[in-house]
């Protein structure tokens, strides 16, 4: 049986059934180890489907009643911190991105992908803050703030416009995190908010129609087809497809897990990231950060997603390999420079997905590692991770040097070569 896709490509009437394959990874993207091109277009997925559409990307309600009750010095420094400086009025004073976007690659123009990019981040940041200020105060200004937010950019029909070639492909990779962005955001206000239900519908039937047209578009064939960016749709599909009850969305952000775990090498390298040369260690975080939040997303829906093997691998084996390049490059063998370029280990968004996954798995050498990065906040994917997964008994002081005010901002680029 094949995976039944309904959606549309760019607003056309044409069925994506033809191009099942390229969603689910690169039809034409395979490796020694991953599926073949029919292998993929006979998966089926259709057992996945949405439980709960009012289940966020963690346990609200949960994480709520234990932090109003721990005595953990670090998530009470976050919760301190987080407050919004701007009023609503003032944030709903920013235009929506609602003309066409075109955004200059990262690597040939860092300083212009930069200025270009500083709205798209800025809504990032908004979004993420008003969902974590709610889960500080409990204040419902908050969360209806965000959801009149979020209803202006979908009466705008705001992020629809966006420039695409293979050549020329930022816009659409940097939309990617705004989306998911939205969704995890609004995932946490939406069903605690009484009321605005004109302005939820408005907000839900956008973020499903954007995640369906941006989707549409497979990538290259021989990158953004079926690597982290691929991850990347597949989170907001998730997401997406949870909120608005929409299996089709949601099981297309499943099958990037199966994807991935087909596509492993025998040590637990995924292909398509080992393939970036110098940055190959930075890429293999980099996709986990994405397929680690995604299988988030999906065990809130009753799956039990982080235990799930392929061909005998699971997410465990790209996870031990990421710890195995990082303290001895040499293990990457040939599929990659053992010079391997560093600078992401000074950015803490980078290791959000970690505080995920150690919500499900001990993992000793990780928690020595995050120590010296909390707390974490990653403005798209997921917000303040620590204070929404940290266990209050991991951790009591940040090991950073500077404070959080002191800290120059890193910003990730949602790029590739």
């Amino acid at each position: 049986m094949t995976l039944r896709f309904t959606r549309f490509l760019l607003g056309t009437r044409k069925p994506l059934q033809a191009l099942a394959a390229g969603l689910l990874g690169g039809a034409l993207c395979t490796s020694a180890w991953g599926y073949t091109y029919q292998e993929r277009q006979e998966k089926d997925f259709s057992q996945y489907t949405v439980t709960n559409p009012d289940a966020s990307y963690f346990d609200v309600d949960a994480r709520l009643k234990l932090l109003q009750n721990t005595s953990n010095s670090l998530l009470l420094g976050v919760m301190d911190r987080l407050e919004i400086e701007d009023s609503c009025a003032s944030l709903l004073a920013k235009p929506p991105l609602d003309e066409r976007i075109r955004i200059p690659g990262f690597y040939p123009s860092p300083d212009a992908w930069r200025e270009a990019s500083q709205p798209l981040f800025e809504f990032e940041e908004d979004v993420s803050g008003l969902a974590g200020s709610y889960i500080t105060t409990q204040d419902d200004y908050y969360g209806e703030c965000l959801i009149k937010f979020l209803n202006k950019w979908a009466e705008a029909n705001a992020l629809w416009k966006f420039y695409y070639s293979v050549y020329d492909p930022q816009a659409w990779y940097a939309t990617e995190s705004m989306m998911f962005a939205a969704a995890m955001a609004y995932s946490i206000v939406r069903p605690r908010i009484e009321g605005m239900a004109e302005e939820k519908t408005h907000i839900d039937d956008w973020l499903n129609r954007l995640a369906k047209r941006h989707s549409g578009v497979r990538g290259g064939l021989g990158g953004s087809c079926c690597n982290n960016h691929f991850y990347r749709r597949a989170l907001y599909a998730s997401m997406i497809g949870v909120l608005t009850d929409d299996d089709e969305l949601f099981q297309f952000g499943v099958s990037a897990i199966y994807s991935a775990l087909s596509d492993l090498t025998p040590e637990g390298g995924l292909p398509h990231e080992l393939a970036r040369g110098r940055r190959a260690t930075h890429y293999q975080n980099y996709a986990l950060l994405y397929l680690v939040t995604n299988m988030q997303v999906i065990a809130r829906q009753g799956y039990d997603i982080f235990n799930l093997e392929v061909n005998g691998q699971s997410i465990q084996d790209p996870v031990t390999y990421l710890f195995q390049i990082i303290d001895d490059p040499t293990r990457l063998g040939d599929y990659a420079p053992h010079e391997q370029y560093q600078g992401f280990m000074n950015d803490e968004q980078y290791f959000s997905w970690m505080e995920i996954y150690l919500h499900h798995e001990d993992y000793p050498r990780m928690e020595r590692f995050l120590e010296q990065y909390r707390p974490i906040n990653n403005r798209s994917a997921g917000g303040y991770i620590t204070l929404y997964f940290m266990d209050p008994e991991a951790q009591q002081l940040s090991m950073k040097e500077e404070s959080q005010d002191q800290q120059t901002e890193i910003t990730i680029p949602d790029t590739e070569n």
